[in-house]
């Protein structure tokens, strides 16, 4: 994961302020699968500069929210100041040290991308999500990678290209699914000058 770390701190400067249509695309999509519930205690997974974080503490009393990149944590606090946010750096593909409490919610913004083994993952959120809890996962849509889309920025030494793993839509399905989370909703998100090939993936999980 070092790679995908240091990529994510070097572009921490310039991620809120440069056009990223995926970025913003998937906020939608969490803001629009979540609408109209509320939350006692989320982990959020890939919180990145806070882009999400803000809206989410409007459905949700209490935030851990979790990042790999020491740099996008430090836009994040700069942002957010709240007792109701614990914003901490972690490997999630390492032991879940950092969990509070049972959640009942969990999101991924963009990031199982970056992770080559769900298995694992859905498993540790197994062990965390009490009983009803539900699980959002926004991704670069499979669509997208099969193209050659992967997660990338401009920097003065030219384009930086992020390390990423291509997820089937089953795949993401059959790794909830031995883990005993129901698919709720299942949801592609499109440009508005592209209607053939989505650019955004959106999925809602719940265990029962």
């Amino acid at each position: 994961m070092s790679n995908v770390s240091s990529a994510y701190n070097q572009w921490a400067e310039i991620y809120d302020s440069n056009k990223n249509r995926t970025r913003d695309l998937e906020a939608i999509s969490l803001r629009t699968l979540l609408a109209g519930r509320r939350f006692s205690n989320c982990l959020e997974i890939g919180c990145g500069t806070g882009k999400n974080t803000e809206w989410l503490l409007t459905i949700a009393e209490q935030i851990t929210a979790v990042d790999l990149s020491e740099g996008m944590l430090t836009k994040a606090r700069e942002k957010i100041n709240s007792p109701q946010v614990a914003f901490i750096q972690a490997d999630i593909t390492q032991d879940w040290q950092f969990t509070k409490a049972p959640y009942d919610l969990a999101t991924f913004s963009l990031v199982l991308e970056h992770i080559e083994n769900l298995d694992s993952i859905f498993a540790k959120l197994k062990a965390v999500l009490q009983p009803n809890g539900y699980v959002y996962v926004g991704e670069l849509h499979p669509f997208k990678q099969y193209t050659g889309t992967k997660a990338r920025f401009e920097t003065a030494e030219g384009q930086q290209v992020v390390t990423c793993f291509n997820h089937h839509v089953s795949e993401f399905y059959a790794a909830a699914k031995a883990q005993g989370f129901e698919l709720v909703e299942l949801k592609e998100w499109f440009d508005e000058d592209n209607r053939e090939l989505p650019r955004i993936l959106s999925l809602l999980f719940k265990i029962s």
